[in-house]
C-alpha cells in the first residue's frame, strides 16, 4: 500500500508542476477581464476585487467585435474547407504512393516563418486590387491550413489497411469511389483532427490580418490590438477581448478532444 502511495504522489506532483504554468496565464487573463485598470496594475496583485463587466461592454459595444467575429468565421471556415478539398486527396496520394519528398516539401512551407510569405502576398494582392478582401485573407490562411491537413491525414491514411481498398478495387470500384466510400468514412477521426487544428491556427492568426486587411475584413486578433495606443494600454479591454477570442477555440478543442488525440496517434502504429 505504501509503495503505491509515494509513486502516485510523485506522479501527481509532476502533473501539477506541468499543469500550473500552462493554466495560470489563462486563469490570470480571465480574472483580469473582470478587473478595472487600477486592480490589474496594482502591486501586490489583487486576488479579491469587485468584478466589473465594463471591459466586455467596451469589447462588444465600442469595438465592433461582432464584425470581427463574422470575418474570422468566414475566413477560417472557407480556408479550412478549401484546404480539406485539396489536402485530403493530396494526403491520400502521398500515403498510398509513398511520395515522401512531396510531403517534406509541404511541411517546409508550414515550417517557414509566415512573415517570409507576407511581402510577396502584399505585392500580389495590392496589384490585383484584392487588399481588404476575403479572397486575400482566405488564400493566405490556406497557406496555414493546407500543410496541417496534409501532415495529419497522410499519417492517418497510412494506418488504414490497404486490403479494404484493394477489395473494393477487385469488386470493380474505381479508386476515387473507394477513397470516398471506404477510406474517408474510416478516417473521420483524422479529418476531425485536421479540421480542428487548422481552424484554430487560422482563427488565431494575427500577422496576415494586420497587413492584408483594413476596416472591412479585420479579424478577431486585431480586436486586441485596438486597445493599445501610443499613450497607454487598456489592459482590461485586452484581457476581455482575449477571453472572447480564445473561448471558441477552447470549446472546439474540448468538444473534439477525443478525436484529436485519436487522430494524432493513429499514425504512430500500423496494423
Amino acid at each position: 500500500m505504501k509503495k503505491t502511495v509515494v509513486p502516485n504522489l510523485l506522479f501527481g506532483l509532476v502533473i501539477l508542476l506541468i499543469t500550473v504554468p500552462m493554466v495560470f496565464p489563462f486563469l490570470w487573463m480571465f480574472m483580469s477581464s473582470f478587473k478595472t485598470q487600477v486592480d490589474i496594475i496594482s502591486w501586490p496583485p489583487a486576488f479579491i476585487w469587485t468584478p466589473t463587466a465594463r471591459n466586455f461592454e467596451k469589447v462588444f459595444g465600442e469595438q465592433n467585435f461582432l464584425l470581427y467575429l463574422k470575418n474570422s468565421s468566414i475566413v477560417g471556415i472557407s480556408a479550412v474547407l478549401i484546404s480539406l478539398g485539396i489536402g485530403l486527396p493530396a494526403a491520400y496520394s502521398i500515403a498510398r504512393f509513398g511520395q515522401k519528398k512531396l510531403l517534406m516539401l509541404i511541411l517546409v512551407a508550414r515550417l517557414m516563418p509566415g512573415i517570409s510569405f507576407l511581402m510577396p502576398w502584399y505585392i500580389i494582392f495590392s496589384r490585383m486590387r484584392l487588399m481588404d478582401s476575403y479572397t486575400a485573407l482566405i488564400l493566405s490562411h490556406i497557406l496555414i491550413c493546407l500543410p496541417v491537413v496534409v501532415w495529419v491525414m497522410s499519417a492517418y491514411f497510412e494506418s488504414v489497411p490497404k486490403e479494404l481498398e484493394e477489395s473494393a478495387l477487385v469488386d470493380g470500384a474505381a479508386r476515387q469511389r473507394a477513397f470516398v466510400s471506404i477510406i474517408l468514412p474510416l478516417s473521420m477521426p483524422g479529418v476531425v483532427t485536421a479540421t480542428t487544428l487548422s481552424f484554430i491556427f487560422s482563427w488565431n492568426n494575427f500577422m496576415f490580418s494586420q497587413v492584408l486587411s483594413m476596416n472591412k475584413t479585420r479579424t478577431l486578433p486585431i480586436a486586441v490590438y485596438n486597445f493599445m495606443s501610443y499613450a497607454e494600454v487598456d489592459w482590461g479591454g485586452v484581457m476581455a477581448a482575449a477571453v472572447a477570442i480564445v473561448t471558441p477555440a477552447i470549446l472546439l478543442t474540448m468538444i473534439f478532444q477525443k478525436y484529436v488525440v485519436k487522430g494524432l496517434t493513429a499514425g504512430a502504429v500500423k496494423g
